[in-house]
């Protein structure tokens, strides 16, 4: 009995102590779980679970290369005149045509380009091909081929070439909206002309407006990833290897990677493209305003409980915002319950419409917010704008110290040399004082003050009436420079 109750009871003691220890490990493991890791942080693989960490991504990167190509591009590049002088007729009958004269020569560029469909059209950007004489495309298997341009879009900085080729590797387009600062990315391309290389990084930022190009419709991703010249037109994919950015700019004082560069959403690429693929132009709707960003001073002087949205500084006659009932001064916060942030998400989302479309404008007038349906009309080319020139120095005017302007009625000699129009009227800036508060306002020579707040100014007289009714809030200018016009805010010294 004594021997087999020892034996019933040591027993018993093994089995707790058993017990207790596999307790013990399922307990520290669980601690690990809940201590040991942030949220969202996945844990580390066990030792023998059989799956590895993610160490490469070699087999991502074999998979997309094949797709993305080098574009050369000849165009013709006429140097300076070594001899102007040679145009001189009197220096030619004196030597004669003795002095040669240097040939119009051909330079070459080096971009590069993402195949989209595998019988040959491929993406790049307007940048890489403007211009182009002749546009060669080589693929990452050696072979050559001559390249037709099916459309350009100086806007958006994007092109479509057609290679003659079948059963061509290809990128899938991805959804640009669904992408996250600080997914991780690869940039592939062929910077400096060393041939295919990829680079990796993370997206650091979206809708991104640099307006280092034509900047009229930029909505960027920017990437840490390596980006150099060379690079522009290139892939940049997700970790599934779908294409989410063309690779277009970069940010640097040195010409080489910082790790600031820009790409083009995949969304916009692919409606730029297929427009340029059905009639070889792109077509964009037009609201028919001038806006300009809402800043904190302007957000004061119009009680808005924000500095959002884009507000209206113009709006053309018979145009599509005048017949829906939009006026100047409405502050536009909203397309299609699209929240408008700035003048920019405003532009793309318009742009992004076609012509004839109906949209829903959200716009804030006198604190409240109404709705307005537009009918787009077409966006024509844009015009490149000229700089106002500055009145003369001996035009004189009444003195404005307090703020550090001079101001003088218009006339209509005074309006042509502003490249004002003879039915304009207001209070001409004839000076600015360069340590004033209107300069710092951005006010200058050439300006054309039109309102303050919201009242029409005609003599100094008025100009003084009307700032007196600001208050403590920054006066609300409206300006006229020669075809624009904009809102600026003027700060009283206290």
């Amino acid at each position: 009995m004594t021997s087999f109750g020892s034996g019933k009871i040591s027993r018993f003691k093994l089995f707790l102590s058993l017990a207790m220890l596999v307790f013990s490990v399922g307990a520290c493991h669980a601690q690990s779980g809940i201590f040991g890791l942030t949220a969202g942080q996945p844990a580390a693989p066990s030792v023998n679970s059989g799956v590895p960490p993610q160490t490469s991504y070699a087999d991502l990167v074999t998979r997309v290369s094949p797709a993305v190509v080098t574009i050369r591009s000849t165009e013709r590049s006429r140097p300076a005149q070594q001899f102007p002088f040679m145009d001189d007729p009197n220096f030619r009958e004196f030597f004669g045509d003795r002095v040669p004269q240097q040939a119009p020569q051909r330079v070459q560029g080096v971009g590069s380009g993402v195949i989209i469909t595998n019988d040959g059209y491929i993406l790049t950007n307007h940048h890489v091909v403007d211009g182009a004489l002749e546009i060669k495309v080589e693929l990452t298997d050696n072979r050559t081929f001559t390249a037709k341009l099916v459309g350009s879009d100086q806007p958006s900085d994007l092109a479509v070439l057609k290679i003659d080729a079948k059963d061509l590797p290809t990128l899938s387009m991805g959804d640009s909206d669904k992408v996250r600062v600080g997914d991780f990315v690869l940039a592939v391309g062929n910077p400096m002309g060393i041939g295919q290389t990829v680079t990796s990084g993370i997206i650091s930022a979206k809708g991104r407006q640099t307006g280092l190009s034509d900047g009229s419709f930029e909505d960027f991703l920017q990437t840490d990833a390596a980006i150099n010249r060379g690079n522009s037109g290139g892939a940049l994919v997700n970790t599934t290897g779908e294409l989410v950015g063309i690779n277009s700019q970069i940010l640097s004082p040195s010409g080489g990677n910082i790790g600031i560069g820009f790409a083009i959403p995949s969304n916009m690429a692919k409606a730029v493209m297929d427009q340029l693929l059905k009639t070889g132009k792109v077509r964009r709707g037009m609201l028919g305003v001038s806006i300009q960003p809402v800043d904190a001073d302007l957000a004061a002087s119009l009680d808005l409980p924000a500095a959002r949205g884009a507000i209206v500084t113009n709006v053309s006659p018979a145009g599509p915002a005048e017949k829906a009932g939009l006026k100047r001064g409405d502050v536009i916060v909203g397309i299609n319950n699209q929240t408008i942030v700035d003048p920019n998400t405003l532009r793309n989302l318009v742009a992004g419409q076609s012509p004839g479309t109906n949209v829903k404008v959200s716009a804030v007038r006198d604190g409240k917010e109404q709705n307005f349906q537009v009918a787009l009309a077409e966006l024509p080319e844009r015009k490149p704008s000229s700089d106002s020139d500055e009145p003369s120095d001996s035009e004189t005017g009444v003195s404005s110290g307090k703020f550090g302007l001079t101001l003088q009625t218009l006339t209509a000699d005074s309006a042509s040399k502003s490249g004002l129009e003879p039915g304009d009227q207001g209070l001409l800036v004839s000076r600015v004082n360069p340590a004033g508060t209107a300069a710092n306002a951005g006010i200058r020579p050439g300006d054309l003050i039109q309102e303050v707040n919201r009242k029409p100014v005609r003599t100094l007289a008025d100009f003084s009436a009307a700032l007196q009714q600001s208050g403590t809030r920054p006066a609300l200018l409206l300006i006229k420079r020669r075809d624009q016009i904009v809102y600026v805010t003027l700060r009283q010294e206290s």
